[in-house]
């Protein structure tokens, strides 16, 4: 919160990468701008920039990876769902994930359209429009409940379950990572000795 604007941004990034932190930047972004009212554009922006950041990264690794990467990460049943689903309707999908809340799948979804080769330029206006209007109906609340969850928020319920989400978090990103790494590395070609 210290940071300001950066905040968001780097939570942004964060978030839409291959990073688990549900919630956090929207909770973020209601703190800050229950703090700073007038701020409440900034912080929004500031939000959408960081999320499309983390979107890019997200779409350059999946995208490198493509379908094979995807397969060695997914079920095989659960990858022709995804297909045949984003093969359909990938813009729709993408517009629903970036404007649904957690638990909505935004990184699995973006993850997979940039695999199956999704139009980069279209991926990333989708998602710059569908964060720009989360962020923004999530700034114009905070200005109306902020206070209450300011309030909220020097509870010590509110700080016992910060810790336990960051614990989730910092696991969950974990496996992620792993997993990420795990896919990455059993793609290389193995050199094999004549």
């Amino acid at each position: 919160m210290g940071m300001g604007p950066f905040g968001p941004v780097i939570f942004g990034v964060l978030d839409s990468s291959f990073l688990i932190l549900p919630f956090g930047n929207d909770l973020l972004v209601v703190l800050l701008v229950a703090q700073h009212r007038a701020w409440f554009f900034i912080y929004a922006a500031a939000a959408a920039v960081g999320s499309l950041g983390g979107t890019f990264i997200l779409d350059m690794v999946s995208r490198k990876g493509g379908e094979e990467g995807l397969r060695k990460l997914v079920k095989p049943k659960r990858f022709d769902k995804l297909k045949s689903k984003l093969g359909q309707r990938a813009g729709t999908a993408l517009f629903v994930a970036c404007i649904a809340p957690p638990p909505f799948p935004f990184t699995p979804v973006v993850a997979a359209a940039s695999a199956f080769q999704y139009p980069r330029p279209r991926l990333l206006w989708i998602v710059a429009a569908g964060r720009t209007i989360r962020f923004f109906a999530l700034a114009s609340a905070a200005l109306w409940i902020g206070e209450r969850v300011l309030r909220i928020m020097h509870s010590d319920a509110f700080v016992w379950s910060v810790f336990a989400l960051f614990a989730i978090c910092v696991v969950g990103s974990a496996f992620s990572v792993i997993t990420r790494l795990r896919g990455s590395s059993s793609s290389r070609p193995v050199l094999r000795s004549p």
